[in-house]
């Protein structure tokens, strides 16, 4: 059973490791406030796309195809939510030792719910429903199972790097342009996810 997976594990990765809000926000976070603060975000957003997949392999897609309205709606109020959430990030004090007092990093549950309104993990449920269910032969709930699996290590490098950056960035300046690149960034993929 392992061999027509294959395709769908490849999948999985690729659309688990290309830059996307979650990721995007798992650096951002582990950057700004540590290694421990990224994990939930990790987990949050990662549980809730193997969740989406499940979903629209039970039907969900079948009703998100039939309301195209619905779709378009969901991808607009996405990219509104992430352009708050990069600006949030753009303006984020750059104190290099302490965390700026009433800052926090993002909560799993943001994570979570992001992913219920951000196009990319919508396109990659349909795209699993549509093409790999029926080539693998493998039921919703292992395809759900097997994208948690590959999304989670995929979005700990993701966090990995933001503490990388993070140790890098010993100034001012420099921690103030990465805020600013990864709120721009974050902000732009919600608009682009709704090119694609």
């Amino acid at each position: 059973m392992l061999t027509p997976l294959l395709p769908f594990l490849l999948f999985a990765f690729v659309a688990s490791i290309t830059p996307g809000p979650t990721n995007l926000l798992a650096m951002s976070n582990s950057a700004r406030f540590g290694w421990q603060a990224s994990l939930p975000i990790v987990y949050g957003g990662c549980l809730a796309s193997a969740a989406l997949v499940l979903a629209v392999g039970v039907g969900l897609g079948n009703t998100l195809l039939a309301i195209p309205q619905l779709t378009q709606l969901l991808g607009y109020t996405g990219a509104l939510w992430l352009s708050y959430l990069g600006w949030q990030i753009a303006q984020a004090p750059v104190q290099l030792e302490t965390c700026h007092i009433g800052e926090r990093p993002v909560s799993g549950w943001t994570a979570a719910s992001l992913q219920l309104i951000n196009p990319k993990p919508w396109s990659v449920a349909l795209a699993v429903v549509s093409v790999f269910m029926t080539s693998a032969g493998a039921p919703a709930w292992l395809l759900a199972l097997l994208f948690l699996f590959m999304a989670v290590p995929c979005m700990l490098l993701w966090a990995w790097l933001g503490l990388q950056a993070g140790r890098w960035l010993r100034s001012p300046t420099g921690l103030r342009r990465f805020n600013q690149l990864m709120g721009l960034l974050l902000a732009g993929s919600g608009w682009l996810g709704l090119l694609a």
